[in-house]
């Protein structure tokens, strides 16, 4: 039965639309309108089947099991997520994000916006590897938002660029050991360090990044260098301002295992925006709480795939299992697959490399395949217009940096 709503929940995820489309059918501000709207928002699909689900559980079995059962899940990836996307969404880390990048693009030798569009999508991501996938995916998105997607883009320059952002950061945090969640899903269990994953996976990683931003640019470059250049530089933030935020970052992140302590931390940081939110933005405290909850319900779900995930798992050899974990990490969160396949006992050293390429490799195909995806999406989505994202669209948006991505951690020696 978990199983089933958990298929039923994918499939809500394709049909948002819908809901949106029967909202519109009543009067405004009705209670249907308001409930179909709810229903509508990509976020809150897997929470609220997860609720669905729990009602059931506690009527056919009891609630003191089903109570049982969600307490012994470990909802710390939800509660990181939504911590590190909140600090990472203000005003001094942008700021910071931006004038690093955009400095950098007066190096290079092309036309300005097509620069900064390139390290865009190039450092952003990969600074997932360092300051966790989530953080820089919010960064990254905050600046596509600002500096790219604006009212006169087109749906295909939107659409390959969201492909482009989600692959990035999800092949893009395999740097280190500790960034991306379907690596520290197996990480100390199979001894893999940053040394290791650098030389195993990070230059594999760094190339597709490359190349997926410098093919988006090519694609683009006309619509590029027909976009205006934002050059606001008032109302800055002091320096000590982002320094301390910068600082803030760092201790989420380092304390990222323990949610008691990165809790308290953001408590903190919630008492340095308050005082200084002259040179704050409003902090995104909304998005940030819908994207954790959306990771919460895939949380609830995920221990309830173990009885078909595992045995299938076990019974693929190595390029199966890589083709294998690159699909369906499109329906289910990548740290999931990663963590199932790694209790299969007898895995050897290339299944290992096979599960976890694949599992980052089809990262960026849907909003589910990466935990990082729902703060993308969750920024990015006002810019597509009153439908939204289409999740069809999205699918086909990460079809060719997902190749680029395959290519090179399977094709190349």
């Amino acid at each position: 039965m978990g199983t089933l709503f958990f298929a039923i929940a994918v499939l809500h995820t394709f049909t948002v639309k819908r809901f949106q489309s029967i909202a519109n059918q009543f009067p405004e501000g009705s209670v249907l309108e308001n409930v179909f709207h709810l229903l509508g928002e990509v976020e809150v699909v897997f929470g609220v089947w997860a609720g669905i689900w729990f009602a059931y559980f506690s009527l056919s079995h009891s609630y003191s099991e089903a109570l049982n059962y969600i307490e012994n899940l470990n909802f710390r990836e939800p509660l990181f997520v939504f911590v590190i996307m909140t600090v990472a969404a203000t005003k001094p880390v942008l700021q910071i994000s931006k004038l690093l990048i955009f400095n950098l693009a007066k190096v290079l030798p092309f036309h300005l916006k097509i620069s900064r569009y390139l390290l865009t999508l190039t450092l952003g991501p990969l600074l997932g590897s360092f300051i966790t996938e989530p953080a820089a995916m919010t960064v990254t998105a905050l600046i596509l938002l600002d500096e790219f997607y604006q009212s006169e883009s087109s749906d295909a320059f939107k659409y390959l660029t969201l492909g482009i952002l989600f692959v990035n950061v999800s092949i893009g945090g395999v740097l280190t050991h500790y960034a991306a969640p379907p690596v520290l899903m197996v990480a100390d269990k199979w001894g893999w360090n940053s040394v290791f994953m650098m030389s195993t996976f990070g230059w594999r990683a760094v190339l597709a990044v490359v190349t997926n931003s410098v093919v988006g640019a090519l694609v683009f470059s006309k619509t590029l260098k027909g976009m205006h250049l934002n050059t606001q530089t008032k109302n800055r933030s002091p320096f000590w301002l982002v320094a301390i935020h910068l600082i803030i970052i760092g201790m989420i992140v380092f304390s990222s295992h323990h949610p008691v302590v990165f809790l308290a931390v953001f408590l903190f940081f919630l008492g340095v925006a308050d005082i200084t939110k002259e040179f704050q933005d409003p902090i995104q405290l909304k998005s940030s709480l819908l994207v954790a909850f959306f990771l919460a319900g895939l949380v609830v779900f995920g221990e309830m795939q173990t009885w078909w995930l595992k045995p299938l798992l076990a019974k693929l050899n190595p390029l199966s299992l890589y083709l294998g974990s690159t699909g369906l990490t499109a329906i289910m969160d990548n740290a999931a697959l990663t963590y199932l396949g790694s209790q299969v006992d007898g895995l050897t050293d290339p299944m290992k490399y096979a599960l976890v390429a694949g599992a980052v490799t089809g990262g960026g195909l849907t909003i589910i395949a990466n935990a990082p995806n729902p703060a993308g999406f969750s920024i990015l989505k006002g810019s597509f217009g009153q439908e939204g994202i289409s999740p069809l669209m999205l699918l086909l948006g990460g079809l060719i940096p997902t190749l680029v991505a395959a290519i090179s951690f399977w094709l190349l020696p």
